[in-house]
């Protein structure tokens, strides 16, 4: 648990603003450093085998342009990539998404770190007014890639990665939703969000990520 809790301090947080075709957009935003070459950092985030090893199964036409889906039931297009420093989707979720295009992307961002590791970045920007926000606040998708950045972790370190199925039957991954929840309740916070509303939301997301067992 150590371990995990270890990665999860590793990270850096933060909300902010940004714009999208369909918009004004709130990004949550992740940067953190892996012990791993660069190139092997892009491997892992668009290698179909890796990628289903840290995120879910993906198929589709994977090249500039074409669309994906993961096992998930995400689903976008490629918008940008430059191997092995940028790429750029976009990010929808279930067939009634579709009818939004252009309302919620994911970027990545890699650059060479001082120690032959990698700076990781990675900018989740969804419209203003998405009907998740009001309720979950950043820690709607914030807790959701903080639990698979573990897993990209733990595979660039050559460990199993985490088995999310277990997570709602695991102390341990309670308590590291949790402390997610949390640090994006900071993040929250720190962006300006109304303090009783923050602490709504997070109590909101550690109860959909991590329910009381039964």
């Amino acid at each position: 648990m150590k371990d995990a809790l270890d990665e999860l301090a590793a990270a850096r947080r933060a909300m902010g603003k940004g714009s999208l075709p369909a918009g004004d957009a709130y990004t949550i935003e992740v940067r953190r450093r892996y012990r791993a070459q660069i190139e092997d950092v892009w491997d892992a985030v668009t290698d179909p085998e890796r990628l289903g090893r840290w995120l879910n199964p993906v198929t589709g036409d994977l090249r500039l342009g074409g669309r994906f889906e993961l096992d998930g039931g995400e689903h976008g297009e490629i918008l940008r990539c430059e191997p092995p420093r940028l790429l750029r989707v976009s990010w929808l979720y279930g067939p009634e998404a579709d009818a939004w295009p252009g309302t919620s992307e994911v970027e990545l961002r890699l650059a060479p770190g001082p120690a032959g590791d990698t700076e990781f970045e990675l900018i989740h920007a969804a419209a203003v007014g998405e009907p998740l926000f009001p309720t979950y606040g950043p820690g709607a998708g914030g807790v959701g890639w903080d639990l698979r950045l573990l897993s990209l972790a733990r595979l660039l370190a050559g460990v199993e990665p985490v088995d999310h199925e277990m997570v709602e039957k695991s102390a341990e991954a309670r308590e590291f939703i949790r402390r997610s929840a949390a640090a994006w309740g900071e993040a929250h916070l720190a962006a300006g969000g109304e303090p009783e509303h923050v602490a709504a939301a997070v109590e909101a997301t550690t109860g959909f990520y991590a329910p009381d067992p039964t």
